[in-house]
């Protein structure tokens, strides 16, 4: 009978590590990632960060093209303020002669004109007074006459006289004022001498109109 045959005795396993990783151990197997998640966390700063600076960039060219376009405005203002300043002073020099030209323009106006003046006093004049003088001043009517009568009675034909202009709607719409200046006896003639002033409006009065 032959003897039984011995098995082999398994070799020891070695303590050494093999040469290659264990695959089988994932807790040991190395990074083999291709894109890591550092590359998303900092491509997305990097891209914030670029955004960022943009937009700083956008803000500082629009700061910069208001700057220059404000100095563009300021250096024409500056150009055009000479000429600017001197339309302004023609522009009051025009302003100040034009009240002049007004202001004589309202005085003419407020003249009566002497033809008109001279026949109303000719025609409305008492048949006991003749006049000798008629002189248009700046402010008014200097008028001067001699009434014939007796003297004693010259006192009253003159204030009758002025009574007749003040009720006069032609004379009160062109005079403000009617005084009595003086009455004196010419001593050539005996007669009274009565000397009138009459005022101008500054403006005329419109006529009542005729019934």
């Amino acid at each position: 009978m032959l003897p039984r045959l011995k098995k082999k005795s398994e070799p020891e396993v070695s303590l050494v590590p093999p040469w290659h990783p264990d695959f089988r151990n994932y807790e040991r197997l190395p990074d083999i990632k291709v894109v890591r998640t550092a590359f998303f966390v900092n491509g997305a700063a990097i891209s914030i960060l670029l955004i960022l600076l943009m937009l700083l960039a956008k803000s500082e060219w629009q700061v910069y093209a208001v700057n220059r376009q404000s100095d563009d405005r300021q250096r024409q203002i500056d150009h055009d303020k000479k000429g600017s300043d001197q339309n302004v002073a023609l522009y009051k020099k025009f302003q100040t002669e034009e009240a002049r030209i007004v202001e004589v323009n309202t005085f003419v106006k407020s003249k009566p004109v002497i033809s008109e003046l001279l026949f109303h006093f000719a025609t409305k004049l008492p048949r006991n007074l003749a006049l000798d003088n008629f002189d248009v001043r700046s402010n008014g009517l200097a008028l001067r006459g001699t009434i014939r009568g007796a003297p004693d009675q010259a006192t009253g034909y003159a204030s009758a006289y002025i009574e007749q202009l003040k009720n006069d709607p032609f004379i009160v719409a062109r005079f403000e004022d009617i005084a009595l200046k003086s009455l004196n006896r010419n001593p050539s003639n005996n007669r009274v001498v009565v000397e009138l002033f009459l005022k101008f409006r500054a403006t005329p009065l419109k006529e009542a109109k005729k019934p």
